[in-house]
Formats: structure tokens, C-alpha cells, sequence
């Protein structure tokens, strides 16, 4: 796992474009990150009301249905493009240059063609709920307090789509490297090396201490 790789940034397209979509992956993992506390305040309530008042929150399970794909697919572009992806980095880390840039590229091109099928696969599914002449524009609901269901179907081709969209922009930007033999691509995670993943995990650890002392 490339639990030590960064990004680089600088003036060019790819880069204004990988920071542009970066800025809508971090809204994502806001979304995700504030449903993971909703659920958890559903949690307190349902229990706290079943304990104290002999009577749970009314279909529980229903809503956490309706949010676990949120907190489940939200953050995968923002992983992807942090490289933090489970990855052979004792093989790829063993390759330099244009061998390197190729081997991202093939590994890379693989992966946009498995999303691209799941996002054809989950919007066709998204669709076979959506009924905008039905009730509540759906065909199908939850089985406790009637939810519409298309909501909750319609966050995985969203996030995928979002996906899509960042390995696009990371071919490009393999490609650019390979094209032209760079040595620190902008755009895509590097695998960083012990001194500089040292560095990072201790301004990490110290960003941590200087909040909690604030």
C-alpha cells in the first residue's frame, strides 16, 4: 500500500485540473465523513430511545441502508488519487523511468476499464429504480418505513463517474511523463522515500500535537 506517496503541483493543465477535481473529492469525503456521524447520532437516538422510552427509532436499518453507499464509495477517487490503493509497490518501486511511467500506464488503463463497466452497470441499475411517474420517482422502496431506494443507487455511478474522471486525468498525466521521460510527474501519487515519508508522518503527528495543545 503506497501509504508514503505524494503529489506534486504546478502550473500546467493537468496540474489546474487535478487540483480542481481534487477540491470536489474533498466535498465528497466531507459528505462521507458527516454521514458517518449522522449514522452515529442514529445510533444514540435508536438506542437511547429503546432503553429510555421503549420505542427505537423508526426504521433504523432503512436509513442505514440508504447512507452506507455513501460512506462506502464517496472517498474512492480521493484514495486513488492520493495513491492509497492496495499496490505492488515492492515491483513498481524496483522500476525507473519510461519503464515505470508504462507500467503505471497499463496498471491504470486496467483499472478505468473495470470502472467504466461498473458505472454502466450501476447507472442501468440506478435506472431500473428511477420512475419519475411513480411515487416518490422510484419503483422500488425500503421495506420498514418506505423509502425510495434510487437514492442510495444513484451515489455509486455518481462516485465512479467521479473516478472515472481521475484516472483519465492520471493517464494523461503517465502519459506526459513517459512522453517526455520526467523524473517527478505532476498529478499523480509518487511513492515517496523513507526520509520523505519520515518527514511527513512527523509534520502529520505534529500538525495532530499543535491542535490538540490549541
Amino acid at each position: 500500500m503506497a501509504a508514503g506517496s505524494l503529489v506534486l503541483s504546478d502550473d500546467s493543465i493537468v496540474s489546474r485540473i487535478d487540483r480542481s477535481l481534487l477540491r470536489v473529492e474533498y466535498a465528497m469525503i466531507l459528505v462521507g465523513g458527516l454521514t458517518v456521524f449522522g449514522l452515529m447520532l442514529l445510533a444514540v437516538f435508536s438506542v437511547g430511545g429503546r432503553n429510555f422510552l421503549n420505542a427505537p427509532l423508526p426504521g433504523y436499518v432503512d436509513w442505514i441502508e440508504q447512507l452506507m453507499p455513501v460512506i462506502a464509495v464517496f472517498g474512492v477517487s480521493y484514495v486513488r488519487r492520493e495513491g492509497g490503493h492496495i499496490r505492488m509497490d515492492i515491483v513498481v518501486g524496483a522500476l525507473k523511468g519510461r519503464a515505470l511511467w508504462l507500467a503505471e500506464l497499463a496498471t491504470t488503463l486496467a483499472i478505468l476499464l473495470v470502472a467504466m463497466l461498473l458505472l454502466w452497470g450501476s447507472w442501468e441499475h440506478f435506472l431500473r429504480s428511477f420512475d419519475i411517474s411513480q411515487p416518490m420517482w422510484s419503483r422500488d422502496s425500503s421495506m420498514d418505513i418506505g423509502l425510495p431506494i434510487w437514492p442510495a443507487k444513484l451515489v455509486v455511478p455518481v462516485a465512479l463517474g467521479v473516478l472515472v474522471v481521475r484516472l483519465c486525468l492520471q493517464l494523461w498525466a503517465y502519459s506526459l511523463a513517459f512522453k517526455h521521460n520526467q523524473a517527478r510527474p505532476v498529478a499523480v501519487p509518487l511513492l515517496a522515500d523513507v526520509a520523505t515519508q519520515a518527514a511527513m508522518e512527523a509534520k502529520q503527528v505534529s500538525s495532530r500535537e499543535q491542535e490538540e495543545a490549541n
